[in-house]
């Protein structure tokens, strides 16, 4: 008689039924064909298939129909997250990304939900080889994860990776003892320590894996990487201290199993290890949403489904559809690694970086700082083996064998690797070129010679193309002339050189290949800056003149070199004061023509004002016949009384030799005195004079009216500081308004 369709496999194969479960399996091999062709006319849902399964007269082989329908869900679930993890990827920021994630990852919890809400769907299967197999398998795939992952935590030094191997040797180790829980198979009758074994290690891992979310510094880091053969050894030694435990029996493992693999505190720690696995996955998104990577989300879609695999434990009952959802949710966590790292092997052609997207910052830095070194390795491999002739399309050699040693690169990805460092060397050759060319734009505007501007223009445009030859040739007096002497080269490359929009000059290329676009485009902004640096030296050049000529050169100097300098106001310094007026001006005047009055004035000072600048005076104003200069300002001059008697004396000797034959032009007269005044610029912010104030000027002026026509007068001061250098003779003594005691005043004869 055939048993009822709850009895166990163990009791059919007791009882030698094997010919009901070759007629079960025949049935459920139809059943798979007919449930999982979707395109064939006898596709039925697994709502149709359980409600089949259901009826008094199905074969009791139709079991085995719901496992392999499972496999089939697990698969296709397992593909599509693995689908879906990889178009997340590669898919923009978005909310849809976000939805469509949390309906893959929700999927289980809904079918959970609905197993544990409607227990009429929570069907019974018990078929021990499946069983046995199925987490065989699972725990194998998990012990394979974290063998590679531990390989490439050696590899990388990398706490994290460390950690996450732990994770899934945990689960693996745990998995494995629940394997050898199976009835029937190695032990024959059920093993309490054995079943309870995969909460267990779930909980395990959810430790773990919220320890490996955090992001470590390096002196923690360094501490994990120097007990990694410790951590390495916790799952065996755990594992085999429960499995000594079970065996043996040994108190709280001594119990029979009941229909829940979790009961009492194991549920409790379910659910704690739920939390751990989903605040794990939480962190492990907020990395993704920064760095991306599809290892790492599937990494953290997997610990998702581990937390809803131990909420499945926790409400499931043995050998039910419940139960059997967190062996398929452990087979679909593990296989989602696998193959998302299998896509992610396909893109890249190597297994090195695999998991580099889960490594802690500071690997990820370090391994960014490797990657940029084996760049510029290869961007000066490129260089001189341009250098030496060879072209840049031309296998990396040596330099090439040694980086894909070093990084694990393929061919292809050392080619890319190639392409991408002749990109950079490109740009950066085009970047050092617009450095030379932004230097000729600020040189243009700093106030310089011509000929010195050019030299220096040329000298940049030269070293931002090094392989080329450049001159630059001028027009003057309507002739193209070079610096070298030698005429325009016709083979050469000539770019012209413009001023006001008229031809100036020419930047000559001499190259021996052709120009490409961009070193064309270059070059004539090369021209282009040049140009405008030629015409600003010359403008400069005109404006400097005439700046100048309205104002003495060392205030010209001075407010050129700080313009702040032209503020009004000044400071107290001592200084030198230098006038000097024609004697009998006014009766010329009167008995002259304006015209020769102005010649006259002209001819005079066009003598005089060179005399007192070759002396280093500043000529601070003319009115009408008088000048007026001082020395030791702007410009410090320690020897500026000698400086202004050396000017008073000159003036004389220069007025001498431009009025002969002019012996009605009237003589200049000059007094000289040096002491204490305020320097600076006096004025309205519109108009303004740079001159010297108070009683020193003052007395100058008044020393040069006791002058006789063609003599010097100086004050006490500057004769002190004159010494022995003066020839001098009292002039006696001067009552200045203002003054309580005279003041003595000399003529200066001469200076030995």
């Amino acid at each position: 008689m055939r048993k009822d369709r709850l009895s166990s496999a163990a009791e059919r194969e007791h009882n030698g039924n094997a010919g009901s479960d070759a007629i079960g399996d025949q049935h459920a091999r139809e059943l798979v064909r007919t449930t999982v062709d979707v395109r064939g006319p006898g596709h039925r849902s697994l709502l149709d298939w359980l409600a089949l399964r259901r009826t008094p007269s199905a074969p009791d082989g139709f079991r085995g129909g719901l496992l392999i329908y499972s496999l089939q869900i697990a698969r296709r679930f397992t593909r599509s997250c693995s689908f879906m993890n990889e178009r997340l990827w590669s898919m923009p920021n978005s909310p849809v990304r976000l939805a469509v994630w949390l309906f893959h990852v929700c999927i289980p919890a809904v079918g959970l939900w609905l197993l544990v809400s409607k227990p009429e769907l929570d069907v019974h299967y018990e078929h021990h080889p499946v069983h046995f197999w199925l987490v065989l398998t699972t725990a194998s795939i998990a012990m394979a994860l974290g063998v590679v992952l531990l390989r490439a935590a050696r590899r990388r030094s990398d706490a994290r990776l460390i950690l996450v191997s732990l994770v899934f040797q945990f689960n693996a180790g745990f998995l494995g003892l629940h394997a050898l829980a199976t009835p029937g198979i190695i032990l024959h009758t059920p093993n309490a320590g054995f079943v309870a074994a995969t909460p267990v290690g779930l909980v395990l891992g959810g430790i773990v894996a919220l320890a490996s979310a955090i992001e470590y510094r390096p002196p923690a880091a360094a501490r994990i990487l120097r007990f990694e053969w410790v951590i390495a050894a916790l799952p065996i030694v755990l594992l085999a201290i429960w499995a000594v435990m079970s065996l043996a029996q040994i108190p709280p493992l001594d119990t029979a199993p009941t229909p829940s693999e979790a009961h009492g505190p194991l549920v409790a720690a379910a659910f704690v290890g739920s939390t751990f696995y989903l605040v794990a996955a939480l962190r492990y998104l907020q990395r993704y949403i920064r760095t991306r990577g599809v290892v790492l989300l599937s990494v953290l879609t997997a610990f998702i489904l581990l937390a809803e695999a131990l909420f499945a434990v926790g409400f499931g009952r043995s050998w039910r559809a419940s139960w059997w959802e967190w062996h398929l949710l452990l087979v679909v966590a593990f296989a989602l690694i696998v193959f998302s790292a299998h896509l992610q092997f396909r893109r890249e052609g190597s297994a090195l970086g695999l998991f580099d997207s889960i490594t802690l910052r500071q690997t990820v830095a370090a391994l960014e700082r490797d990657y940029a070194h084996a760049l510029e390795a290869t961007v000066d491999a490129l260089r001189q083996r341009a250098d030496g002739g060879v072209a840049p399309t031309e296998p990396l050699g040596a330099v090439g064998t040694e980086l894909a040693k070093r990084f694990g690169l393929t061919e292809r990805q050392l080619s890319v690797l190639q392409h991408g460092a002749r990109a950079l060397g490109n740009e950066r050759e085009q970047v050092r070129r617009l450095g030379a060319l932004v230097a000729v734009g600020e040189r243009s505007s700093v106030i310089r010679g011509e000929a010195e501007l050019l030299a220096e223009v040329l000298e940049l445009a030269s070293g931002a193309f090094d392989d080329d030859r450049l001159r630059l040739g001028l027009i003057r007096d309507g002739h193209l002339t070079f610096d070298d002497g030698r005429g325009p080269d016709a083979t050469a490359l000539s770019l012209p050189l413009t001023v006001k929009g008229t031809p100036a000059g020419v930047l000559e290329v001499h190259r021996d290949g052709t120009f490409d676009d961009t070193d064309l485009a270059l070059l004539r902004s090369f021209a282009s800056q040049i140009s405008v640096a030629l015409e600003n030296a010359r403008l400069y050049q005109q404006l400097d003149g005439l700046f100048r000529s309205y104002m003495s050169p060392a205030v010209a100097t001075a407010l050129i070199a700080d313009p702040a300098g032209a503020g009004l106001g000044g400071e107290i310094a001592e200084v030198t004061v230098l006038f000097a007026d024609l004697r009998g001006f006014t009766m010329f005047s009167e008995q002259s023509t304006p015209d020769r009055v102005v010649d006259m004035l002209n001819t005079y000072y066009g003598a005089i004002v060179p005399v007192i600048l070759e002396s280093g005076g500043t000529v601070v104003q003319f009115v009408g016949d008088a000048v007026m200069a001082i020395f030791n300002a702007p410009t410090r001059q320690p020897d500026h009384a000698l400086r202004a008697a050396t000017a008073g004396l000159g003036i004389h000797t220069a007025i001498a030799n431009v009025a002969t034959g002019h012996a009605d032009w009237p003589r200049f007269r000059v007094g000289v005195n040096t002491g204490p005044a305020l320097v600076g610029n006096v004025g309205a912010a519109a108009m303004r004079n740079f001159t010297a104030i108070g009683d020193t000027t003052n007395l100058a002026a008044r020393l040069e009216s006791m002058a006789e026509p063609g003599t010097v007068v100086i004050g006490p001061l500057t004769r002190q500081q004159l010494g022995d250098r003066a020839v001098v003779h009292s002039r006696g003594e001067l009552q200045v308004k203002g003054r309580r005691e005279p003041v003595e005043c000399f003529v200066l004869e001469g200076l030995a």
